[in-house]
């Protein structure tokens, strides 16, 4: 892999952190008299809040997370009480059918202002960079900030940008050695962080300081003083940067890239102010990379883990639309909503909700619901009719969903073409899964192995 890895091996100014390894998603359930699953199970079956650890620290043990999703599911209740944020009011949500009121549910507000006092305070201390863009708002201000970017997002403009992805691509295997062990996740990680500094017109070599602060602003705010000051520091590095790279570029002249068309809409349409201009480029670098890279990593291992889905899409890369949808679906990249508050004492799934209670919405457990997906334990790269929430839902929809799954739709046929004999290279249940307070799901990393790299114009060669 070349030496410009987006992809730090540890978080920035800290020692590298012994992760929690995470349950091979093919695996059997997990075994509830199993000890490493005991402190989920109670937590899920007695009622009691569930601790933190849910979110930050899973027990490791095959399963075990979607186990603890089933469990919640069954206990024929959808929303159950958590201690996250520690010390908040918090709540899940863990069936389809509640989840799917709680993204179009006007009470739940995505604004920070409707947080409780500390947790504001916290945030608007720790990451101020974050709050001002259109993941913090709610309609209008929603609605005024996210109308440009998706416009700049639509699935037409992302089409035109699938030959180049495509050549980036075969870029990154044509560093690959002729054979023998990788870990694809230097890949995964590399590959979208190109894309986005291009579409962007962000410098590339900018990109290991981006996804270094990236790191911290995707897990916002900590439970701990240190990491918060981490994140201080993460929060005024980006934001310093990207106030100099738009100066430069107002100073260069414009372009075409996505920087550009928001910087005429702040300096000549009014439709950003420039500190609401920067907090939407923090978020775009950070979605724009790091949920690819986790579906490319999520999409491998549920592959891996179900040889004959493997064979089918390496036999058939046509179908790669419906399997893209479906790693979205079976392991997705962001397992748990962005943060929602009440903005009333309300009721969500028969549970009572105060005014500042949190809700969270697992999205990776409703994607999991049999009563809404048939056998939902199955990857099934044919699976119609998709209907997950990997993206989220309703007027929050991730607004680079069109680019990543043109991103995946490449990677996926690519490396299964060019790679022969693509493999898991260790035991399925010795994969690492990152766990880092953000709402995200990725592996630390994925051994593979293959036994030629192909040229790029050799399509018949990879089996």
């Amino acid at each position: 892999m070349p030496a410009d890895t987006t992809r730090p091996t540890s978080a920035p100014g800290t020692a590298a952190a012994t992760l929690p390894a995470q349950p091979a998603a093919g695996a059997a359930p997990a075994d509830d008299t199993d000890p490493a699953v005991a402190k989920l199970a109670a937590a899920t079956g007695s009622g009691d809040r569930l601790p933190p650890e849910f979110f930050t620290d899973p027990d490791p043990a095959p399963g075990a997370t979607h186990a603890a999703n089933a469990r919640l599911r069954a206990t024929g209740c959808p929303v159950h009480p958590i201690n996250y944020p520690p010390g908040g009011d918090a709540y899940v949500v863990s069936e389809y059918e509640t989840a799917l009121k709680a993204f179009g549910d006007p009470r739940l507000s995505k604004s920070v202002d409707n947080a409780p006092s500390w947790f504001r305070d916290l945030l608007k201390d720790s990451s101020p960079v974050l709050i001002r863009n259109m993941i913090t708002a709610d309609a209008p201000e929603h609605t005024r900030l996210r109308r440009l970017v998706s416009r700049a997002f639509v699935p037409r403009r992302m089409a035109l940008l699938r030959p180049r992805i495509q050549e980036i691509t075969d870029e990154l295997i044509d560093g690959l050695p002729e054979s023998g062990e990788v870990d694809l996740m230097e890949f995964a990680f590399t590959l979208p962080m190109r894309v986005i500094c291009e579409f962007l017109g962000v410098p590339i070599e900018d990109r290991p300081d981006l996804h270094a602060w990236g790191y911290w602003l995707s897990g916002a705010p900590f439970a701990d003083e240190e990491s918060n000051r981490q994140l201080k520091v993460a929060s005024d590095s980006i934001e310093q940067y990207l106030v100099g790279l738009l100066d430069r570029r107002r100073a260069e002249g414009l372009g075409d890239d996505l920087v550009s068309i928001l910087l005429r809409a702040a300096d000549e349409e009014d439709v950003f102010t420039n500190d609401e201009l920067v907090s939407t480029l923090v978020l775009l670098i950070i979605a724009g990379h790091k949920t690819t890279a986790n579906l490319i990593g999520n999409g491998f291992q549920a592959l891996f883990a179900f040889p004959d889905q493997l064979e089918l899409l390496r036999s058939k890369p046509e179908l790669v639309e419906t399997a893209v949808e479906e790693f979205l679906r079976f392991e997705p990249p962001v397992y748990r909503g962005t943060l929602r508050v009440a903005t009333e004492d309300m009721e969500l799934g028969g549970c009572p909700i105060p005014r500042e209670g949190f809700v969270h919405i697992l999205m990776d457990s409703a994607n999991r619901d049999p009563e809404a997906f048939e056998d939902p334990d199955r990857l099934d790269i044919t699976r119609g009719n998709n209907r997950h929430f990997a993206f989220g839902h309703g007027a929050h929809f991730c607004v680079g969903a069109p680019l990543s799954r043109v991103e995946g739709s490449v990677a996926f046929p690519t490396l299964l073409r060019r790679l022969r004999g693509l493999e898991l290279a260790v035991p399925h249940d010795e994969l690492e899964w990152v766990f880092d307070n953000s709402t995200s799901r990725g592996l630390k990393s994925l051994p593979v192995r293959y036994t030629a790299r192909l040229a790029a114009d050799h399509p018949e060669g990879a089996h």
